[in-house]
């Protein structure tokens, strides 16, 4: 494992990057790692980190890297855009394609898999995505997100006409402060514009393993996820998507990790997919 520091001009700062090589010799792949937003991102570190260390000992390159404002990076929340957070994704690549020639996956936990997906579209060259618990949009997202500061509001009696407030400074250009968090209104447009559409063109019939979590053992995909996967195995995704039991580790109070994903995630990318299939245990 290595630690350092990939240097962003034009605005000078630097992003934090962990490098898992991969073990046993050549590299079958390589994966960057996309993280989730604002406090999930703490929440879900550990989780993360033994996920990464399961692809290297699968023989897959890994890198994490921690976006604008994010982690260990330069800058604060307040500074980020997802414009910003595009670049840094791309930055990541670049940073991967000279270590090795190697298939390229894009691993997105939470809203990174919306990154994921918007790097995938920007790529000229065929990649393959393992997108974890990803949202059903950016705008869900944003909205889930904008209601951190609604429940603060009830809890002060001070909630009448909150959400239209937040949406009016962010719609003018102004910053709000959520939950500790300042979020640009460069952000906020920019995420409540992202989808889970998969690219226009697909070429070279790349992979999009897809897995979700539940409590209850032999849950399946929610109905949303069902349609959204059903446009890209159209799109010419080779498809697998897996329910699995674990914690919602993103969310809870206590850092928790879901070993079935970690298995799953790993034997998915190490397994060929002759033809597109969707399916949940």
């Amino acid at each position: 494992m290595q630690a350092f520091y990939i240097d962003r001009p034009p605005d000078g700062g630097q992003r934090f990057c962990i490098y898992h090589p991969a073990q046993g010799g050549r590299a079958r792949g390589q994966i960057l790692h996309l993280h989730p937003f604002a406090e999930e991102l703490n929440k879900t570190r550990r989780m993360s980190a033994l996920q990464a260390r399961a692809f290297a000992a699968a023989g897959f390159d890994v890198l994490q890297i921690d976006l604008l404002g994010c982690g260990d990076s330069s800058g604060d929340f307040g500074d980020a855009s997802w414009q910003a957070w595009i670049d840094d994704g791309l930055a990541g690549i670049e940073w991967l394609r000279r270590q090795a020639d190697a298939p390229l996956c894009l691993w997105g936990l939470r809203a990174g898999s919306l990154l994921a997906v918007e790097l995938a579209r920007r790529l000229s060259e065929p990649v393959d995505l393992l997108l974890v618990q990803a949202p059903a949009s950016g705008k869900v997202l944003l909205q889930q997100f904008l209601r951190l500061k609604l429940a603060a509001g009830l809890m002060d009696g001070d909630n009448k006409g909150l959400m239209a407030a937040l949406r009016q400074s962010l719609a003018a250009g102004d910053t709000v402060e959520i939950a500790g968090y300042r979020l640009s209104a460069a952000l906020a447009q920019g995420l409540e514009a992202a989808t889970m559409l998969p690219p226009a063109s697909c070429e070279g019939a790349p992979r999009l393993a897809w897995l979700e979590l539940s409590s209850q053992p032999g849950a399946e995909l929610t109905p949303v996820a069902t349609q959204t996967l059903a446009r890209w195995q159209q799109a010419g995704y080779r498809v697998d998507a897996r329910c699995v039991l674990g914690p919602a580790f993103w969310q809870t109070s206590e850092i928790e990790i879901a070993p079935q994903l970690i298995e799953a995630g790993t034997a998915m990318l190490g397994q060929a997919l002759p033809q597109a299939t969707v399916t949940s245990p």
